[in-house]
């Protein structure tokens, strides 16, 4: 884990600058090469008859996918594939959360949380939404909501911090994403949203590989 999150960085801060300098061959050279260094470590531990490891796998790979087809800039076809994909990786997610058993006070307290966070969201972003992405934001939200619910409940199940830990972070940087895609582009959203992702990809992937390396 030590070489892939290395490795993560180092594309996380080559991608950082060539966003900064408007390079998009570099930001196509770096962004997936960083998505990279959470993707191959989850590929050696996603290899075993545990659930949870071939799920969290291929949903790291559809969240590397989401990460390429958003490389383009604007609101077409691409980033609407690029939503798809992350909707089906969070998906994926919250089916390895499940199969971890999550405890069930522990999901009801987090559900009701969780349920005004994406309330006061979807109020945020309404106003900038195009008519077409209308239901597929919700549903996203809707998505991301059930996954974080269940990481906070497998993580109380497990006593396993990274899953909770990780997936709040994943769905937090998914809100520097929606500002820079519909609310207020700038250098500021990436700055702070990029290395968020990969820090929350790494340590949801550490979770992997720590217990494949303990099997």
């Amino acid at each position: 884990m030590l070489t892939a999150a290395v490795w993560t960085t180092v594309a996380v801060c080559a991608l950082l600058l060539a966003e900064k300098r408007g390079s998009r061959i570099g930001v196509w050279l770096a962004k997936p090469a960083a998505s990279l260094g959470f993707v191959a470590p989850a590929w050696f531990a996603g290899q075993t008859d545990d659930s949870y490891a071939p799920l969290m796998l291929v949903a790291l790979i559809l969240c590397a996918v989401g990460d390429v087809l958003l490389i383009p800039l604007g609101q077409g076809a691409s980033f609407l594939a690029g939503l798809v994909s992350f909707a089906l990786g969070h998906a994926l997610y919250a089916a390895a959360f499940w199969s971890r058993w999550p405890l069930l006070d522990v999901t009801a307290v987090t559900a009701a949380g969780m349920a005004i966070v994406a309330w006061f969201t979807l109020r945020w972003l309404d106003p900038y939404l195009e008519r077409a992405l209308y239901w597929a934001v919700r549903v996203y939200i809707l998505l991301i909501t059930a996954m974080v619910v269940l990481a906070v409940g497998a993580s109380a199940a497990t006593g396993d911090a990274r899953i909770a830990i990780g997936a709040i972070a994943f769905a937090a940087s998914d809100l520097s994403v929606a500002r820079e895609r519909f609310v207020r582009p700038g250098f500021v959203n990436l700055l702070w949203g990029l290395p968020l992702y990969y820090a929350a990809q790494l340590l949801l992937v550490w979770s992997v590989v720590d217990r494949f390396t303990r099997a």
